[in-house]
């Protein structure tokens, strides 16, 4: 028998109260433990579109976009797609009035199926494929940002006119995890600042008069959380587009200093100082093109975590609980690394609660791992859950908006999971589950 059983007036002082700054804006959770997400019961929605589900809160999304609009008023805001996106994403993305950052033809295809304006699609990639290239050529989109010499003279025979900014490798460090760092020098993207290289490059793209140089870009990395480092970023790019002036006689009117603004995992997380981002930047901004003797580029940022990830979280039903004595209590859920592989990946931490019914045990930590044929498959680990979690509990996983979707995997043939909008009390399908058939369809071999 549970201490909540045995003293009933104890069951509110069990239950959980959500932490703060995890969860989309929207949750809240009531004393029967049921959690509601724009006005959307969560069980609801593990009944009708079953789990593994990743859930996303619309609203949310968009008033992140609009705050990030309103602390940079005359920047462009150009959303990273490939944090997640699908049809409905790039149409609010569009009717946000923010610019939509692609990495591939896929990516591209999403973007035109909406009639997302041109104008405003940027074309990123360390290794762009000729169907990429000629994919972006033909929509056409607005900038593309060139990545290495063969990219240069490949799409130099390609293309007549084309827009495009030149992906410059900053040498600030980030401080974050070694696979999200891009800022440096020993990493796949972009030209080298201190060897010289970007500023060779630059001759390279205005020796092809199909393309049309107008700008620079860079990038720090993920889950930067330090507003001085894009600071320094900021300041050593203007004194680049210095140098192409004074080398070249070429003033560019662009400068993309990237995205990478941390969110929160964990209640204890360091966010992301946005209000401190945007003075900063600017004041960097104007004083190093007043001390260059340049005009002020136009200003483009690329946030894409930043935007979505609070504003999703997935539901998971518990399939069994196993206690090993003196060492832990694992418990395993119907997802896993297929639909999570961050935690692998990068060792990423989550915030995951009971949700769906009231709690009557105190909590105690347990792991949560998945279904898949790994040992590494681990979700969480010494997540506080309450001491009689059993199988068909309902868990909710927070902040997964953003690279869980768009990194799903089939591993061991498991069909990845839909993707359910929530807004104004309603939820609607936005990507269904994969399913057998789909899996199978592919499979040509017999």
């Amino acid at each position: 028998m549970t201490l909540g059983e045995l003293i009933p007036s104890l069951r509110t002082s069990l239950r959980s109260k959500l932490a703060s700054g995890v969860w989309p804006d929207s949750a809240v959770l009531g004393t029967d433990g049921e959690m509601r997400v724009a006005g959307v019961p969560m069980t609801t929605v593990a009944a009708r579109f079953g789990t593994p589900a990743y859930v996303l809160d619309e609203e949310g999304f968009r008033r992140k976009c609009r705050e990030y609009r309103a602390a940079l008023p005359g920047v462009e805001v150009c959303y990273a797609g490939k944090a997640l996106l699908t049809r409905a994403v790039a149409a609010w993305v569009a009717q946000e009035g923010l610019s939509l950052d692609v990495c591939s033809a896929g990516e591209l295809a999403v973007a035109r199926s909406v009639d997302f304006p041109a104008d405003r699609l940027v074309l990123h990639g360390n290794a762009k494929t000729t169907e990429d290239l000629k994919a972006a050529l033909d929509y056409p989109v607005g900038r593309i940002v060139v990545d290495s010499a063969d990219e240069i003279r490949r799409l130099g025979l390609l293309a007549h006119d084309q827009r495009v900014l030149l992906r410059v490798t900053p040498g600030v460090d980030g401080h974050t995890h070694q696979a999200i760092n891009t800022g440096v020098e020993d990493q796949k993207f972009g030209f080298s600042l201190a060897s010289g290289a970007a500023a060779d490059a630059v001759g390279q793209i205005l020796a092809q008069p199909g393309l049309r140089l107008v700008g620079l870009h860079c990038h720090v990395g993920s889950q930067i959380t330090r507003v001085g480092l894009l600071e320094e970023a900021t300041r050593r790019m203007i004194g680049l587009l210095a140098a192409v002036r004074d080398r070249h006689g070429v003033t560019l009117s662009q400068l993309n200093v990237g995205g990478g603004h941390a969110v929160r995992y964990l209640p204890g997380d360091d966010g992301f100082d946005l209000a401190g981002f945007a003075h900063r930047l600017s004041g960097a901004l104007a004083y190093e093109c007043e001390r260059h003797r340049l005009p002020v580029p136009r200003l483009t940022i690329e946030p894409g975590r930043a935007l979505v990830a609070r504003a999703g979280l997935t539901l998971y039903r518990v399939v069994t609980v196993k206690h090993v004595p003196g060492v832990r209590t694992f418990v395993a859920v119907d997802g896993g690394m297929s639909d999570n592989p961050r935690p692998a990946l990068y060792g990423a931490r989550y915030t995951i609660d009971l949700i769906g019914r009231p709690r009557l045990a105190a909590a105690r930590p347990v792991t949560v791992v998945g279904r898949h044929c790994e040992a590494g498959d681990v979700l969480a680990r010494d997540v506080p859950l309450p001491g009689d979690v059993q199988a068909g509990d309902l868990l909710a996983v927070a902040c997964t908006g953003a690279y869980h979707h768009s990194l799903a995997s089939t591993y061991n043939l498991v069909g990845r999971p839909p993707l359910v909008a929530v807004a104004d009390g309603e939820a609607r399908l936005l990507v269904r589950r994969e399913t057998d058939e789909d899996l199978l369809a592919r499979d040509t071999g017999l």
